[in-house]
């Protein structure tokens, strides 16, 4: 039987050496650039993203990638004694579930209709089941399954409000909330929401990844932003302004603060997860800036200071 030999690692941008963290890598890159939702009625980046899930479907399984390396070496051994990719026999690597399948499966996953349906390569040689497997605590891996896992990525500003994210998913869709106060790691289990199978529907796990922001660290249930303080206010005292998710606050800066010196703002952190209504601590650590453009008079000024200084020493 013909068919197109699919090479996942040109789908993904990678070499056969990469790791499952530069597999997991490229393939958050190319979703997020070829997402439905930021390329709509754009066909191109449509099939592109259905490549995409079905290459990571394959390498981010180790046993479908050890099957599929097996094959690929075959399939090049094969060109390189000059046979032709059309004679090619493919069918002795199908897959028994494949062979029961045929060549054509619409798996309706997270993004409904569009991105789900998998080639004829895939389904013959893999079966048709998208099947990253649960691992249990003690290492084994469970049987495949109607659950379906799926990394979902917010920002820090709604893990400090709350989000929402929309799904297609068995021909229906539905709205999953993510909590205020969600980490990196948490996990949002909805019953139900998984695929559709003999055994029943299995449920949906969303794994939070909460993004890097350009103002705010996050540690725990608390947030740490920089301050810049200029030199003046450091040693006069005065006041700075600093950024919250609610807004920006005045902070008192006393005469003689230090660099690097930290200041507490009590309730400005973090909602706490199962308890929204209570909130970690912002530390606003002070960073002193000086002056780089100086007037004639301000110079005659720090000059001034800088001989009471050493008339002092």
């Amino acid at each position: 039987m013909h068919m197109e030999y699919k090479n996942y690692y040109q789908i993904l941008g990678i070499d056969k050496q990469a790791d499952d963290k530069d597999i997991k890598k490229a393939y958050r890159r190319l979703a997020r650039q070829y997402h439905p939702d930021k390329n709509q009625g754009d066909k191109q980046a449509e099939e592109k993203f259905k490549a995409i899930n079905e290459a990571y479907e394959v390498l981010g399984n180790p046993q479908n990638r050890a099957k599929y390396d097996q094959l690929g070496q075959s399939y090049h051994r094969y060109q390189q004694m000059g046979g032709r990719p059309t004679d090619f026999d493919f069918s002795q690597w199908f897959s028994q579930a494949g062979q029961q399948q045929g060549t054509q499966i619409d798996f309706g996953e997270l993004f409904g209709n569009q991105g789900s349906d998998f080639s004829s390569f895939f389904t013959s040689i893999f079966g048709g089941t998208a099947s990253r497997p649960y691992q249990q605590s003690n290492g084994r891996t469970q049987p495949p399954s109607n659950d379906i896992e799926q990394v979902v990525e917010i920002s820090l500003e709604e893990a400090y409000r709350g989000a929402s994210r929309t799904f297609s998913q068995n021909g229906s869709q539905f709205t999953a909330r993510i909590p205020a106060g969600a980490k990196t790691g948490s996990k949002i289990r909805l019953r139900g929401k998984g695929r559709a199978g003999r055994q029943g529907t299995g449920d949906l796990y969303l794994t939070v990844q909460v993004l890097p922001h350009d103002t705010f660290r996050r540690a725990g249930n608390n947030l740490e932003v920089t301050v810049d303080v200029d030199v003046v206010t450091a040693v006069l005292g005065g006041q700075a302004t600093v950024p919250t998710f609610d807004g920006p606050v005045k902070l008192k800066i006393p005469a003689g603060t230090q660099g690097s010196q930290v200041f507490r703002l009590a309730g400005k952190g973090m909602p706490h997860l199962r308890q929204p209504e209570q909130h970690g601590d912002l530390l606003a650590q002070v960073r002193i800036t000086t002056p780089t453009q100086l007037t004639a008079d301000e110079r005659a000024l720090y000059q001034q200071l800088a001989e009471l200084a050493q008339a002092r020493a």
